[in-house]
């Protein structure tokens, strides 16, 4: 288990990837209601400046939350998000992957602490699909 005293500044963690599926696309739009036409008509979305459909960015944010190890590390709870950037839209078919960077920590106390991290959702092809500025509140080893 990985608490806020074990995380170090500039310390990178490369996640495992995940193809986004057509699946993905229709399920999102059931959950959220979303069933703008870039994600859900395949005709209309083909004569879009993308050609095809492209995934939700709050899907492409879901999808890749699931790619922190959360299970490895001390989370108390989600603290926040911002500066959220999308650079490359995300197609049926596209595998991404995380690249996350310690960039500032801030004791709380006793109980913990933040952590905050540059999170970078890259796409098969090294392009920046998304950005963001994650901050987890991190427990305490006691």
């Amino acid at each position: 288990m990985k608490y806020y005293d074990d995380f170090q500044m500039d310390e990178v963690f490369i996640s495992r990837g995940r193809t986004i599926t057509e699946t993905d696309l229709i399920n999102f739009c059931m959950f959220s209601g979303d069933w703008y036409y870039l994600h859900s008509d395949k005709e209309k979305a083909g004569e879009s400046v993308f050609g095809e459909r492209i995934a939700h960015g709050l899907l492409v944010l879901s999808a890749t939350s699931g790619l922190m190890p959360v299970n490895e590390m001390a989370i108390v709870a989600f603290y926040g998000m911002d500066k959220v950037r999308f650079l490359a839209p995300t197609k049926i078919g596209d595998t991404l992957h995380l690249e996350v960077k310690v960039l500032e920590k801030k004791d709380k106390g006793d109980m913990g602490g933040v952590v905050t991290f540059e999170s970078k959702v890259k796409n098969q092809k090294g392009e920046d699909a998304a950005l963001s500025i994650l901050k987890i509140f991190m427990a305490k080893q006691k």
